[in-house]
C-alpha cells in the first residue's frame, strides 16, 4: 500500500513552504563550504561524501528497508535526485564559468511544470510559466558575468542535472510513500542508492580518496549532516504536503542564498544589478507559490437542532400551568425549565404569560 500525497491548505500550506524553503537556502551554503573547506578538484568524491555516509546513517536510525516494487522505485529516485544530479551539477560547475551553471539549474521549475503535466496530469498554469521565466532572469542577473563563456558539455550537464532533479521531485509526489514509512526513511533510501551509484564513478575517475585535514572533515560533516541528510529530509517532507511544482520553484532560492552568503561571509561584492536580480528571483519564487496555492472553499455547517422545553413561570396570577412541556426546535443545547404540578390561586387579575428564550 502507498501513502498518497495530499496537498494542504491555509496556514499549514504556507508553513510547510516556509520550512521546505530552508533546504535550498542551506544548499546555497554548499558553494562557500566547498571552496573554503574541501579539497579542490574532487567533485565526485565530494558528491560521494555528501550522499553515502548520510544515507547509511539514516538507514541505521530508521531501520526500514524498501520492499517489493519500492526497491526499484527507491533506486530510480536515488539516481534522479542524488546519483545523477550530484555529478552533473559538479560537472556543469567546473565546465561553466561565470555562474552559467546556476542559471541552468534555475530552469528546473520549468522542467517540473512540463513533467507534472504528463506524470501528474496537472493542467498547465500560465502564471507559473511566467514565474519560472522571471526566476531564471533574476538568477541570471545575480550570477552571470560579462566574460561568461559557454561550453557544450557543461551546458548539457547543467540542463540534464536540472531535468534530473525535476523528474525526481515529480516522481516523488507521483509515487508517494509506502504505508507507514516516513520522509526520514525515504531520505535514507535515496541517499544510499545515489551514493552507491556514485561510488564506482568516483574511484574510477578520480582515484583514491585525498588526504583530509580537520578543516575538510568539518566541511564534509556539515554538508553531509546539514546540507544533505537534514536538507533532503525537509525537501521530501515538503513534497509530501504541497504540489511538486511549488516545491521546485523553491530551488530558485539556492543561487540567491549562495550570493548572499558570499557577500556576507566571504566579502564578495554585489553590484546594484545583482541586488535587483535577487529581488526579481525572489519575486519569481513567490509568484510560483501563489500560482500553486490551493484555494480554500468555505463550507457552511448547519448546527443540529436540539429540543428546548419551556413552561410558564410559577409567579403569575390565576394561571393554570400546562401539565406537559411545550417543545421548540432551536440550534442549541437542551434547556429545561421546571413545570409546576398544580395551578397557583390568587386574587390578582389574570395576566398574560410571558416567555423569554435566551
Amino acid at each position: 500500500m502507498t501513502t498518497s500525497i495530499t496537498p494542504r491548505t491555509g496556514n499549514s500550506y504556507a508553513g510547510t513552504l516556509a520550512v521546505t524553503a530552508l533546504t535550498p537556502i542551506v544548499w546555497g551554503s554548499t558553494y562557500a563550504i566547498t571552496t573554503e573547506f574541501l579539497p579542490p578538484d574532487r567533485p565526485l568524491f565530494t558528491a560521494l561524501m555528501r550522499a553515502l555516509p548520510a544515507g547509511l546513517a539514516l538507514l541505521a536510525i530508521t531501520r526500514v528497508l524498501p520492499r517489493g516494487n519500492w526497491i526499484g522505485r527507491a533506486a530510480v529516485l536515488g539516481l534522479l535526485n542524488i546519483g545523477a544530479f550530484f555529478p552533473l551539477l559538479f560537472l556543469a560547475a567546473y565546465r561553466l564559468p561565470g555562474g552559467v551553471a546556476g542559471v541552468l539549474g534555475a530552469v528546473a521549475p520549468m522542467f517540473a511544470l512540463g513533467l507534472a503535466t504528463v506524470v501528474l496530469a496537472e493542467k498547465p498554469n500560465g502564471r507559473k510559466v511566467i514565474a519560472g521565466l522571471i526566476g531564471v532572469f533574476g538568477v541570471a542577473l545575480v550570477v552571470l558575468r560579462a566574460n561568461a563563456q559557454l561550453d557544450t558539455v557543461g551546458v548539457v550537464a547543467g540542463l540534464a542535472g536540472a531535468a534530473s532533479m525535476a523528474a525526481g521531485t515529480v516522481l516523488t509526489q507521483r509515487w508517494g510513500r509506502p504505508e507507514g514509512v516516513g520522509p526520514l526513511a525515504m531520505t535514507g533510501w535515496q541517499l544510499t542508492a545515489g551514493g552507491l551509484f556514485i561510488l564506482p564513478l568516483a574511484f574510477l575517475i578520480e582515484g583514491a580518496p585525498p588526504a583530509l585535514d580537520s578543516r575538510a572533515i568539518g566541511g564534509y560533516l556539515y554538508i553531509g549532516i546539514i546540507g544533505t541528510a537534514a536538507a533532503y529530509w525537509l525537501w521530501l517532507r515538503g513534497i509530501s504536503k504541497v504540489p511538486a511544482t511549488s516545491v521546485a520553484f523553491l530551488g530558485l532560492l539556492s543561487p540567491v542564498s549562495a550570493a548572499v552568503i558570499g557577500w556576507i561571509a566571504l566579502g564578495q561584492a554585489l553590484s546594484p544589478l545583482q541586488m535587483a536580480g535577487l529581488v526579481i528571483a525572489l519575486g519569481g519564487t513567490v509568484l510560483g507559490q501563489m500560482a500553486g496555492r490551493p484555494k480554500v472553499v468555505p463550507v457552511n455547517v448547519v448546527a443540529p437542532t436540539a429540543p428546548v422545553t419551556l413552561a410558564a413561570p410559577t409567579g403569575l396570577a390565576n394561571t393554570a400551568a400546562p401539565t406537559a412541556p411545550v417543545t421548540y426546535a432551536v440550534p442549541t443545547a437542551p434547556v429545561t425549565i421546571a413545570v409546576p404540578t398544580a395551578p397557583i390561586a390568587t386574587s390578582a387579575p389574570a395576566q398574560p404569560v410571558l416567555t423569554t428564550v435566551r
